[in-house]
């Protein structure tokens, strides 16, 4: 289940039966234990029992299935990933960036079989995305990356220029010059996927403890407050959360994303937005903000922004904060002010996981037993699906396609210690909203910031 504490609109609707999980309290032997009850961990979990039946396979969590991001994101199931694909070539050469992406729009085809064969309701609908362009400067990022996707040879099905009067017949949004639309994406409803992903993984035959926070793990065991688990194999899948365990403090960053909901809309305003596809939206400015309109017709609408806590500290308390909050509310009002004034029923925030060198990756040591998944910098609802399936056929050791993706064994090198990475990413976080107040007051780029932030995050 999603924390009750959360003021989240996910929370509120997910209708969750299961009877409450019991906490690892006794020592336990299994084959597979994976570390973390989100997207990473129920896919891992399922995609394992699928190709090995007789596996035994227990997952554990500090809190409760979905708890972290796989409960509180967007509800955006994007075939993109937080790397460009010229970003991926340079790194990994052409043919490797191609497939990457060819296998990642694949997974919204995947996802959807599952939902089907295992019934899964979580209001999955594939209307694709929008990111519309306000400005000269943005103008020129959505043509671009039409472009660079064109000429790694993907075509117009995967990724397309929208007129100012095709955008506005889809989605009446405010100040839109052009936008481009790609087909590669769904809303979903997180909080019914992670629940009813849950209810069938332990149909499989997985166990799920919650409550018991890991402290520390190595080859071979996991140590809990209560009990140790003993596993051939153990994989990390903990996201924002990953700093909590001991020998990890600079694996994963936290940075904090926020969401609001609004009341459901009006058929007024419904007729004024048009959105009868149900697309996602968003823009091409540095600070991202994201949104979708839900199966009820409400606004759920989201951004970054928020600072980085020092020593990669998570808590409770972070998940609200009034003036990130208040900024994102006045983003919403400003792309969406044709409707007129409506009211934010729900807020609510929580972190997610940003490696050093902003790639995700799926890592695993047959020697050692060692494994994980994720670093998905919030693009992760898809992205947990095609790497836990990686993830699964690099443990069934069977030589698939998808173990020679890119991202396996790719691991980044680990954050700076602190002050330095206090000061580094909130500075980059400054930079990237002065960069967007630049862009949109003076109609051009912003050229030696955003050098400083290509520096940065190179």
């Amino acid at each position: 289940m999603v924390s009750k504490d959360l003021n989240s609109l996910w929370c509120d609707a997910a209708i969750n039966d299961a009877a409450p999980r019991e906490k690892l309290s006794s020592d336990i032997e299994t084959d597979v234990a994976i570390i973390g009850a989100g997207f990473s961990g129920l896919w891992t979990a399922y995609y394992l029992k699928k190709l090995i039946p007789n596996s035994q396979v227990v997952i554990i969590d500090a809190n409760q299935v979905g708890f972290g991001a796989s409960g509180r994101n967007g509800g955006w199931c994007s075939g993109f990933l937080p790397n460009s694909i010229d970003e991926l070539a340079d790194t990994h050469g052409r043919e490797l960036a191609i497939e990457m992406y060819r296998q990642s729009f694949a997974t919204l085809d995947e996802i959807e079989t599952v939902l089907v064969n295992e019934s899964i309701d979580c209001d999955f609908h594939r209307g694709g995305t929008i990111c519309g362009a306000t400005n000269s400067v943005q103008v020129e990022r959505v043509t671009s990356e039409i472009f660079k996707f064109h000429q790694f040879g993907f075509t117009d099905d995967d990724i397309r220029q929208l007129s100012q009067s095709e955008v506005e017949r889809r989605i009446n949004v405010s100040n839109i010059q052009l936008a481009s639309y790609t087909p590669h994406c769904a809303v979903t409803h997180p909080a019914k996927l992670v629940n009813g992903l849950a209810r069938v993984v332990e149909q499989l035959g997985v166990k799920i403890y919650e409550n018991s926070p890991v402290t520390q793990y190595q080859s071979g065991s996991i140590q809990t407050n209560h009990a140790i688990c003993r596993a051939q194999m153990i994989i990390r899948a903990t996201e924002g959360f990953t700093p909590s365990i001991k020998t990890h403090r600079r694996t994963l960053a936290p940075l904090y994303s926020y969401m609001i909901a609004t009341s459901p809309l009006t058929e007024r305003q419904l007729q004024i937005l048009g959105w009868e596809n149900r697309e996602t939206y968003h823009d091409a400015r540095n600070m991202i903000i994201y949104c979708q309109l839900t199966a009820d017709k409400r606004i759920a609408f989201g951004g970054r922004g928020a600072p980085y806590h020092f020593a990669s500290r998570t808590k409770p308390s972070y998940d609200a904060h009034p003036l990130i909050h208040e900024k994102i509310c006045n983003s919403m009002r400003e792309i969406f002010k044709k409707i007129g004034d409506v009211d934010i029923t729900h807020k609510w925030g929580g972190p997610l996981g940003v490696p050093r060198n902003w790639s995700p990756s799926v890592n695993f040591d047959a020697r050692t037993g060692l494994g994980s998944l994720g670093g998905y910098v919030g693009d992760g609802v898809a992205a947990s699906n095609l790497a836990a399936r990686t993830m699964a056929h690099l443990i069934a050791d069977d030589n698939h396609e998808l173990t020679h993706l890119a991202w396996v064994n790719n691991q980044s090198r680990k954050w700076e210690v602190e002050p330095l990475r206090y000061f580094g990413i909130n500075g980059l976080l400054k930079i990237s909203e002065s960069i967007d107040s630049y862009e949109s007051k003076t109609n051009r780029p912003d050229r030696i910031r955003t050098k400083i932030l290509e520096t940065f995050l190179g």
